[in-house]
């Protein structure tokens, strides 16, 4: 039975700073800079602006997977975006992504340059600028392009609800962890029953559907997200950890997975990625 406290919302919401758990010092109602500083610009066409949360792994991971294509016109850097510290408030970041959140790349290779923002629209620039990872057959290219818009709908279900409730929040409430734990176990089961016929999400082949689902769902099978593993039985999805394994063993996806990362084993942290070189000596 829940002990959860009656809550009446009020006519008009107004904002408790105070509020919002981990992340209340970064949450807020409006828009736009709170302070003025330029985003560094390296050498490289591509500055990417990043923090490996999943949605920041995406785009490195298609970076690694593009260079390890032997795409040298790929090359970019990768600076860290300090999320919990409000870089992404700068207003040289939010002249690049207005909405504040990371991943933002700016591609240089183009006058002006372009802004890019948003991990799918990351995604699908790059696999049309080097026409790659997106298939050419008009079917299977359309299939692609579902289960990534499937992911863009899917994964706040999993990160801000789910991932908020059971993981982050201040108090621990059963209504809104078993309402998202229901949600987060049906989209497993969604990706369980496709995978069970696809060796990856567009079909045979291996695209940005896959690098987008991955990050979220993979790593909540095998267990980098949130350590909600047991909880969710994702012992389960047999068709899904599969997939995940298989993902997990490509060589642009461990070096992806290091870049802007900040936190466990030093071995796998590469806070900044500005050449391929910055990888000696980390698994």
């Amino acid at each position: 039975m829940s002990n959860e406290k009656h809550y009446e919302p009020p006519k008009v919401w107004t904002w408790d700073a105070e509020s919002g758990g981990k992340f209340a010092n970064i949450n807020r109602p409006i828009a736009g800079p709170t302070h003025d500083k330029s985003l560094p610009v390296g050498k490289h066409p591509f500055q990417l602006y990043s923090l490996a949360t999943p949605n920041g792994v995406k785009a490195t991971i298609m970076f690694e997977e593009l260079l390890e294509l032997g795409l040298v016109d790929a090359e970019y850097d990768a600076w860290l975006i300090r999320i919990n510290e409000g870089d992404q408030f700068s207003s040289g970041f939010v002249a690049a992504n207005p909405n504040s959140k990371i991943p933002a790349l700016m591609d240089h290779s183009t006058t002006p340059p372009t802004r890019v923002f948003e991990s799918a629209s990351i995604l699908l620039y790059l696999a049309e600028k080097f026409s790659v990872l997106l298939p050419k057959d008009h079917a299977q290219r359309t299939e692609a392009m579902n289960w990534l818009f499937w992911q863009m709908g899917s994964a706040p279900y999993l990160g801000g609800g789910f991932g908020h409730f059971y993981a982050y929040a201040p108090e621990k409430f059963e209504y809104p962890i078993n309402r998202f734990a229901m949600e987060v176990k049906r989209q497993l089961d969604v990706l369980d029953r496709h995978l069970a016929d696809h060796d990856y999400m567009a079909g045979s082949e291996y695209s940005i559907a896959d690098i987008a689902i991955y990050p979220w769902y993979g790593g909540l099978v095998q267990g980098v997200l949130y350590s909600a593993g047991e909880f969710l039985s994702v012992h389960e999805y047999t068709h899904v950890q599969r997939w995940a394994q298989t993902i997990a063993q490509r060589p642009g996806v461990k070096r992806g997975r290091m870049v802007n990362r900040v936190w466990g084993d030093e071995s796998e942290q590469l806070a900044e990625r500005h050449a391929a070189s910055d990888f000696a000596g980390r698994s």
